[in-house]
């Protein structure tokens, strides 16, 4: 079950455990998971950021709400790049990114959503 992430705390140790992972296995995406998480503080509706649980601990899977729309944001370790997908994490895949993906670029995305 995905909790809620209501404040500071939650997001911090979601944000803690995406980049510790990413310096392992994912170092093309940490300049940007940081902007993605940027972007969805900033246009994501409040009480909407769920973040899924694995072993009690926050994972790779993170659902926010903008404009009544519900998206997941999902690392995909094949193409090695995190992706905003269609309501759930295996629904339709809406944008991808990485660190080659310039912050207008990552800001147009999150103002068109």
């Amino acid at each position: 079950m995905p909790i809620t992430a209501n404040d500071v705390r939650v997001l911090h140790e979601y944000a803690e455990g995406v980049m510790n992972r990413a310096d392992h296995h994912a170092g093309q995406v940490t300049g940007v998971a940081l902007a993605l998480l940027g972007g969805i503080i900033w246009r994501g509706n409040p009480g909407s950021i769920e973040i899924r649980q694995y072993a009690g601990s926050p994972a790779n899977v993170l659902w926010v709400t903008i404009n009544g729309r519900r998206y997941a944001f999902v690392y995909n370790h094949t193409a090695g790049q995190i992706e905003i997908r269609d309501r759930t994490q295996s629904g339709v895949t809406l944008h991808s990114f990485s660190n080659t993906t310039s912050m207008t670029d990552v800001e147009t995305v999150f103002r068109t959503l």
